[in-house]
């Protein structure tokens, strides 16, 4: 083998996992199940799936050790794992695509005479800097970046192709935006005069907290006065819009296609499953589960687990499902008692 990750044995030192079986076995790549061959070291996070990473190609397994148990003998070396995610994790950080380093300033950049530059900044070509903007040391802005006006980044914050940070905007320190992501854009904000929608001014900003992780084409709106507000930590996945004058809380995470309208507030440590809608100016508590698909219409308390069409409790909505799903028992069932009550209707 021409390239190697490493033995199993030195992939489980990484990890600070137990080996199981051969040691010395080479592993050249980390793979899924499905697409797994003699050279892969794939993964197992239950019993279903540990037994078809046996019967894969598979060099070795990556597994829990709550589900190796389940295995008393295996013809492939297995990693052992208290958690295979947080494992996993740690070897992809080291396949990652390694972000460029500054200090750099592509030719084609354009950096507007009053911004000011921290150190060690990259800006890649084509990116734009308006004026009075600060850049924290250790910024990276990709191809088409761009920070407008007045606008403000900590350290260590990362822009990829075509992300737009817009005037007056601030972002904590390593926050990262993802192509296409577009924080500062204008609020959805209208009055009717006369039977025509009148525009309201829109001039309040967006304040990203550290460690904030934006996808790709998702939308932050800025407030219509004061601010548009995402706490430390929290991640937002692609295609989601954040109305004006939102505010989010610390380590949430929202799923792609997520909806808040404008003046939700969502508490911390809350995940909200794709496609999930919020009608705007209602309250979420914290450590909430949002599944997807749900239409929120009304304040959630800490710590519930809602779904459905409107969201409500997830036993009431599967209660709900259940019924709905029998109805057509309970149609054929009346049909037959009004056939027998009234034969000649």
């Amino acid at each position: 083998m021409s390239q190697t990750l490493g033995t199993v044995a030195q992939l489980a030192k990484r990890v600070e996992g137990t080996v199981s079986g051969d040691g010395t076995v080479s592993v050249a790549r980390i793979a899924a199940v499905d697409d797994a061959d003699a050279t892969s070291l794939t993964f197992a996070t239950d019993e279903t799936y540990f037994l078809r990473a046996l019967a894969s190609p598979a060099a070795a397994v990556l597994v829990e050790a709550r589900v190796a148990r389940t295995s008393k003998e295996s013809a492939k070396p297995l990693i052992v794992v208290e958690s295979t995610r947080v494992a996993l994790a740690t070897l992809l950080r080291e396949l990652e695509r390694p972000l460029p380093k500054g200090p750099f300033r592509h030719p084609t950049a354009l950096v507007d005479p009053e911004a000011k530059i921290g150190a060690d900044v990259y800006l890649g070509a084509q990116v734009y800097v308006g004026a009075r903007s600060v850049l924290g040391a250790g910024c990276v802005l990709e191809t088409a970046a761009i920070v407008a006006g007045d606008a403000r980044l900590g350290d260590g914050c990362v822009l990829h192709p075509r992300a737009t940070v817009l005037e007056g905007s601030v972002l904590g320190d390593r926050v990262t935006l993802h192509s296409g992501a577009v924080v500062g854009s204008e609020g959805f904000g209208w009055v009717v005069v006369d039977g025509r929608f009148q525009k309201i001014p829109q001039v309040g900003n967006v304040e990203l907290g550290n460690d904030v992780e934006i996808g790709t084409n998702s939308c932050i709106d800025r407030a219509q006065t004061g601010s548009t507000r995402i706490g430390d930590g929290t991640k937002i996945d692609n295609l989601v819009q954040i109305g004006h004058n939102c505010r989010v809380g610390k380590n949430s995470a929202f799923a792609a296609q997520v909806g808040l309208a404008g003046s939700t507030i969502v508490g911390d440590f809350t995940q909200v499953g794709g496609q999930a809608g919020f009608k705007g100016h209602i309250t979420i508590g914290s450590h909430v589960v949002v599944g997807a698909g749900s239409a929120v219409w009304s304040d959630i308390p800490d710590g519930a687990l809602v779904s459905g069409r409107p969201a409500r409790p997830h036993r009431e909505e599967l209660k709900r499902e259940v019924m709905v799903r029998n109805l057509p028992k309970l149609v054929a069932r009346v049909d037959a008692l009004e056939s027998k009550t009234n034969p000649q209707s």
